[in-house]
């Protein structure tokens, strides 16, 4: 059953000396199976973008999260503990195929709040891009 949380996205890139950061604070829903979190947000974009309708499903075994936004500009990432997957990301101005490597998964969710972590290296024409962390902190309202 989908409940209602408060949802807080910490996401950091590196690349090469440069460093970057974005904080989103949104609210959304989050489902508990078996084997996995499913978070569903909606990521609202810079006019004249149209909003993205994300998920991302993180697995309880912390073997891998996918996140799916979709929209007019929808991409599908995996992530897999020590895998590199090719993955497709929508621009404005055409698709990018991505070499996308999982580094770390962490889950420490329980009795309605925690947090999940993800770390994971981009790259394209098998060049690295960027390095990135993301931390997505849920409390059930």
């Amino acid at each position: 059953m989908n409940k209602n949380a408060l949802i807080k996205i910490v996401g950091r890139q590196k690349y090469g000396r440069d460093r970057d950061k974005i904080e989103m604070t949104t609210v959304g829903t989050i489902e508990e199976k078996d084997d996995c979190f499913i978070l569903r947000y909606k990521e609202e974009q810079e006019p004249p973008m149209e909003s993205l309708n994300t998920k991302l499903t993180i697995k309880k075994d912390e073997s891998s999260v996918e996140l799916m936004r979709t929209g007019k500009h929808g991409s599908l990432l995996l992530i897999e503990r020590s895998k590199r997957n090719l993955c497709n990301y929508a621009t404005g101005v055409g698709d990018i195929l991505m070499g996308i490597y999982g580094k770390n998964i962490e889950n420490s969710f329980d009795n309605g709040e925690g947090s999940f972590f993800f770390s994971y290296d981009i790259d394209v024409n098998g060049a690295l891009t960027s390095e990135n962390e993301v931390r997505v902190d849920v409390k059930i309202n």
